[in-house]
């Protein structure tokens, strides 16, 4: 695996006659697992397909490896794309199909062949190679399809949905090649729906809403600075009102509800309020059934960043946040590998 291994955009945009689908995405993506989010119609399929060079940019640059994908055999022969769209050669077996486009990438019949069966039993369909693809499951299917994107062993593997329809076995087997793929030096970009699947995977992410970036890194990074929307706390206990009325006031608390079987702080520093939560369940004497937080993870990150693009604010660049009441932030955070 090559240590070149990269995603580079600059001000990359696309339009189609008078839609915009992309607006000045820049972003550097290095070898890991990085998870490509955004609602339907966001921008992430036409990213995708100018990564893998299956679109020339309208403005903009797109680098893959150092190389312009857009007709670029140098560098489309270290991209494995994985499309979304189901069009396979159900005629054939799943070992003659991936074998075939094997030899399209300019392997002899038998290294073709081996690269196939490999590729192939790295997804688990060891035993249904010599089946026609017509015959296969959805999850099959998929994980047929995936094998065919890195027969090649490409240094960047695009992954469009590559998990919709998937059964239990098929998921498990996917993940676990992905991931082994990263470890060994691969970019591994894929846009998903599946959102606890991309926390399974990875803690990298970008999201694209109405066709700009509105963050990339990691996700609790990004949740630290969204500032227009403080951390919430769930407190389940015995004495609600009792600990509720001790919270209010302690710095850095704005906020205190009722929950159901307890209390919802919401802070702009979460760890000194954690501390002091801690301290007041002690002084109290207050018997604590559990402390956690329904906002810090992917989901809600991921309903706040679109919330916050479709009400105007922010692309991924310097923004002002409304009427935050702090000073404007920058939603996009240099994570481990990339920078924007």
């Amino acid at each position: 695996m090559s240590q070149e291994a990269s995603i580079r955009t600059v001000r990359l945009s696309k339009w189609y006659g008078k839609v915009t689908a992309l607006q000045e995405v820049s972003l550097h993506l290095g070898p890991g697992i990085w998870g490509l989010l955004g609602p339907n119609g966001s921008g992430k399929t036409t990213f995708l397909r100018l990564v893998a060079g299956q679109l020339r940019p309208a403005l903009g640059e797109v680098l893959v490896c150092g190389h312009r994908p857009f007709a670029n055999p140098e560098a489309l022969r270290r991209i494995g794309l994985c499309p979304e769209a189901d069009a396979m050669y159900d005629e054939l077996t799943a070992v003659e199909m991936v074998q075939s486009l094997a030899e399209l990438s300019g392997y002899g019949r038998e290294e073709a062949k081996k690269r196939a069966i490999d590729a192939l039993t790295s997804f688990g369909l060891e035993d249904a190679m010599n089946r026609r693809v017509a015959g296969f499951s959805r999850g099959m299917r998929q994980r047929a399809k995936l094998a065919q994107a890195v027969v090649h062993d490409p240094d960047v593997i695009l992954l469009d949905e590559p998990l919709t329809g998937t059964d239990p076995v098929s998921r498990q087997a996917i993940l676990t090649e992905i991931r082994r793929r990263a470890a060994n030096g691969a970019v591994v970009l894929f846009s998903t729906h599946v959102l606890p699947e991309v926390e399974a995977l990875t803690e990298q992410v970008l999201l694209i809403a109405r066709g700009q970036l509105v963050a990339q890194g990691k996700v609790h990074e990004i949740r630290d600075l969204m500032e227009e929307h403080p951390h919430h706390i769930r407190v389940e206990c015995d004495r609600p009102r009792e600990l509720a009325a001790h919270l209010c006031g302690v710095e850095g608390i704005v906020g205190v509800q009722f929950a159901p079987q307890g209390v919802e702080v919401m802070s702009w520093d979460p760890d000194s309020t954690y501390e002091a939560i801690a301290r007041k369940v002690v002084e109290l004497g207050v018997q604590l059934g559990s402390i956690t937080s329904p906002d810090a993870d992917l989901e809600s990150l991921f309903h706040y960043l679109v919330q916050r693009s479709s009400a105007g604010a922010g692309t991924g660049a310097d923004a002002a946040v409304g009427a935050a009441p702090r000073q404007a932030y920058q939603a996009q955070v240099q994570g481990p590998g990339g920078s924007r």
